[in-house]
């Protein structure tokens, strides 16, 4: 069953982990693919290749920093000259700078602030024509239980994602009369490439505190943004659902 089929659909940072877990499950549910990458050109060739052979439907890749209003802007401007309507809107792109606040310095604040909050708004602000005049669309924002409870040496991230899911929510309030739902995950210990630089030990107490006992991964949370992104979630707007193994209750 293709739940996204003929669906158009945007995932910024695309190109590893989380987002390319996204982009191959929803190839596989035969959505049109417009992905974002910030450096690796051979690793968005890799992956707009595996995408192709997957559906053989469109498959773009744009190199744009999500940060960049006016990025933002021409980007969904390019898209929407390959796409008639923009269906889905994913916004996965994000980094983290840890760090004790007293060892914090405020550029590692502003940056995350920056890439994590300003890529959500500038993203959903250019997706708002095209889906106000259809009428319909799924906004989908990565947050992460941090942001929900917090995390030492995390402030600045923390922050950022509890901003994601305060304007996850007034999108939600703002846009739910025309049909556009916006909703947030939030993703808990999910192990990627970033994860297995921690080390076994590491992992292993972190997965020691997690009621499943065991990590999450990437496909964990493809499963809930293909839910999120299908019609299956038709009634289901402002959420936050966290995919956390429990980590949370």
């Amino acid at each position: 069953m293709e739940l996204l089929k003929n669906k158009n659909v945007i995932i910024t940072g695309a190109t590893r982990g989380i987002g390319k877990g996204i982009a191959l499950l929803f190839a596989n549910h035969g959505a049109n693919i417009a992905f974002t990458y910030r450096s690796s050109d051979k690793e968005a060739k890799l992956l707009k290749d595996e995408l192709e052979t997957i559906s053989g439907n469109k498959i773009f890749a744009f190199k744009s920093d999500a940060a960049d209003f006016n990025m933002a802007q021409k980007l969904v401007k390019d898209i929407s000259q390959s796409f008639e309507s923009i269906d889905v809107l994913v916004n996965n792109a994000g980094i983290t700078k840890d760090n004790l606040l007293m060892r914090m310095n405020e550029g590692d604040f502003d940056n995350v602030m920056k890439v994590n909050v300003n890529s959500v708004f500038n993203l959903t602000k250019s997706v708002l024509r095209p889906m106000l005049k259809q009428r319909s669309g799924s906004i989908i924002n990565m947050s992460s239980v941090v942001g929900v409870r917090g995390n030492a040496g995390q402030s600045n991230y923390s922050a950022s994602k509890a901003a994601i899911i305060g304007f996850t929510k007034s999108i939600a309030l703002e846009l739910g009369s025309r049909n556009i739902r916006c909703n947030a995950i939030a993703p808990g210990f999910i192990e990627t490439e970033m994860t297995d630089a921690l080390g076994e030990e590491t992992i292993k107490k972190w997965t020691d505190g997690i009621p499943l006992k065991r990590g999450g991964e990437p496909k964990d949370i493809a499963n809930t943004s293909l839910f999120l992104a299908s019609d299956l979630s038709s009634y289901i707007t402002g959420q936050v659902i966290n995919v956390c193994g429990g980590m949370l209750t």
